[in-house]
């Protein structure tokens, strides 16, 4: 990062007696607590130029007194973070990285939009291997074929050049949630030494978007209770044709989710209402999983 000139120094000490060290923001709904170096630290930026150039009394509030920023809140936490060490880490399988670019061009970053944007130069000090097809595609630095110490303010995690690399399409890597359920039942007998009967899964349903439901599953999902459901809407109809939960889930995980959440719930009742038959035990249980 380029060194600030004494005049700048001179002038962001004299205003920083205006702020408070420690500042509350609330972007877009999302609340966050920094320091006013943090926000600083990149000068002739959107947040410099408000906390260094400005009074309190100047900038927008919300009713608790946090001050305001009507952005996006969720990517937000990407430019603090950037903030904080000069440094950009984005998770596997990103889908927002040109919304992003954007809100780096909102707050005046421009080292940070400039390496955001897909279609980079070979005279920006890039390497040569990134790809520029995809416009969402996760970016990475390389110092093949290029110098790198124009991008020392930007470094991005190992992990996602090899994402980047093994990363199905852009349609494929949309983020989102589906919930994988399933009944099941088994029966154990009247004397504890014998064994249980096996548990028997009736059928696995699927809850989710149906465009990501269908892109994980496939032909092996039966869509007969709920036929004709346009891509971007939600579904809870949906049952696989198979009843392997183990199945299910390398279907997920081929694509890039991961289990954040389950629960099950479970009853006892005898058969015949006779106590002397043996118990059947049922139970419903929720996988809940994430591709960010």
């Amino acid at each position: 990062m380029a060194l600030v000139d004494k005049a700048c120094v001179t002038k962001c000490k004299d205003s920083d007696s205006n702020f408070s060290e420690i500042i509350e923001l609330n972007v877009g709904g999302q609340v966050y607590v920094t320091r006013h170096t943090t926000l600083t630290a990149v000068p002739d930026t959107l947040l410099w130029n408000m906390f260094s150039q400005k009074t309190p009394k100047d900038l927008a509030r919300d009713s608790k007194g946090r001050y305001f920023l009507d952005r996006d809140g969720f990517l937000f936490r990407y430019i603090l973070d950037y903030l904080r060490d000069l440094n950009l880490v984005l998770p596997d399988y990103f889908p927002e990285k040109s919304r992003l670019q954007r809100e780096a061009e909102f707050f005046q970053l421009h080292d940070l939009s400039k390496h955001l944007c897909p279609k980079v130069c070979k005279e920006d000090s890039i390497g040569e291997d990134i790809s520029q097809g995809d416009p969402e595609e996760p970016a990475f630095l390389s110092s093949a074929g290029g110098s790198i110490t124009s991008m020392e303010t930007l470094r991005l995690a190992p992990s996602i050049r090899s994402a980047n690399l093994r990363s199905p399409s852009l349609e494929s890597r949309r983020s989102g949630y589906i919930t994988i359920g399933y009944r099941g039942s088994y029966t154990i007998g009247r004397d504890i030494q014998t064994d249980a009967k096996f548990r028997r899964v009736a059928r696995i349903t699927v809850c989710g978007k149906t465009s990501l439901a269908k892109e994980v599953f496939g032909d092996t999902l039966n869509e007969s209770r709920d036929p004709d459901r346009p891509p971007e809407r939600y579904t809870s109809r949906y049952y696989l044709k198979f009843n392997f939960l183990e199945q299910a889930f390398d279907k997920l995980t081929e694509v890039g989710f991961h289990m954040v959440a389950c629960s099950s719930t479970g009853t006892c009742a005898f058969a015949n209402n006779d106590p002397s038959e043996d118990k059947v035990w049922t139970s419903y249980t929720e996988y809940v999983f994430c591709r960010e």
